[in-house]
């Protein structure tokens, strides 16, 4: 019984929060400074992200990116050695 009029609270408050939200988010003059913050935000983070990537690269350790790419060539190898194996094991197969 609680928990049936608590939930019929809480729905109501949810669509009248969800039907002002909807109102308020897509109004121009909250979108335009939004979007404006947004990208502001998004520009500072590339900075960032530059200036740590330089900062690791003077001190003559990899940097993210670095990290990526031997990752990747890592995950290359790795791929390439199972696929000799399964060949080594084939030919076993087809030998025996």
């Amino acid at each position: 019984m609680i928990w049936d009029m608590w939930k019929q609270g809480f729905d109501a408050w949810e669509k009248a929060t969800a039907q002002y939200m909807e109102k308020v988010l897509t109004n121009p003059s909250v979108l335009g400074p939004a979007g404006a913050m947004l990208t502001a935000a998004m520009k500072t983070k590339a900075a960032t992200d530059r200036a740590m990537s330089a900062w690791w690269a003077g001190l003559g350790l990899p940097t993210r990116r670095d990290q990526e790419r031997a990752l990747h060539k890592l995950n290359q190898l790795e791929s390439r050695l199972y696929d000799l194996e399964e060949q080594l094991v084939d030919k076993k197969r087809a030998g025996a």
